[in-house]
């Protein structure tokens, strides 16, 4: 796995992956301004109190609510945003470490839009009913918030990468037998998305390293079928 992930970030100098990096940047960055212009709209539009400093307490209250929750957030929204455009960067992978694969016919992007949706529904769900630990049980919530998104997140790449290769009911049967490995390949990215800056790169480096695990278990399996659509 450690091999793994150093091919994963060393997949960073590739000018393919770059342009997928800044492309996704750019479109979170949007995605995140807007939900910003949206909180600050309804925060200073609205007077709670009639003491003014009252009122100006709560509207900085509600913007650092606001920014803690863009952060807590981010891991669901900046892979939903990656999912649709980190293909280019598992091309760019396989084109530099595996040569003599035939292009993957795997499905088209209209398919991947419902499901980069499902997964930001669920995973934002999830991780708000998480919440309540951050006051009921401060020192376990780190550990539930990690655990949680490292199994959505192992899930959700490696997916991503096996159904460009192999049929859905391989790849899960694969994913369930190395279970336990991508829950720690999770947890690690889901940390790295967390780490400001850092988690700019780390869906690229994500799918990058799950390119790299996919190919060795498949070779292992002999899981060499792929996918119509």
């Amino acid at each position: 796995m450690i091999g793994a992930f150093y091919k994963g970030f060393e997949q960073l100098s590739d000018p393919k992956t770059r342009k997928v990096i800044w492309s996704s940047i750019a479109w979170s960055v949007l995605i995140f301004a807007a939900l910003w212009g949206l909180a600050w709209t309804a925060i200073a539009s609205s007077a709670l109190f009639s003491l003014h400093w009252l009122d100006v307490l709560v509207d900085a209250l509600g913007m650092l609510a606001t920014l803690a929750l863009t952060w807590f957030l981010f891991p669901a929204v900046v892979t939903a945003v990656g999912s649709l455009m980190l293909e280019s960067v598992a091309d760019a992978v396989e084109e530099r470490h595996y040569p003599a694969l035939d292009k993957p016919s795997g499905p088209p992007l209209s398919q991947l839009i419902m499901p980069a949706l499902k997964f930001t529904a669920v995973s934002v769900g999830l991780n708000l009913l998480t919440l309540p630990f951050i006051v009921a049980a401060p020192p376990l919530f780190p550990f539930i918030y990690y655990a949680l998104n490292g199994y959505l997140l192992s899930r959700e790449y490696f997916e991503l990468v096996a159904f460009r290769r192999i049929p859905p009911k391989a790849a899960r049967a694969l994913r369930l037998e190395h279970s336990k490995k991508l829950f720690a390949a999770g947890v690690i990215i889901a940390f790295l998305l967390t780490v400001p800056i850092v988690n700019l790169l780390a869906p690229a480096v994500a799918t990058a390293t799950f390119v790299h695990l996919f190919e060795r278990w498949r070779a292992q399996s002999g899981a060499t079928a792929t996918p119509r659509f």
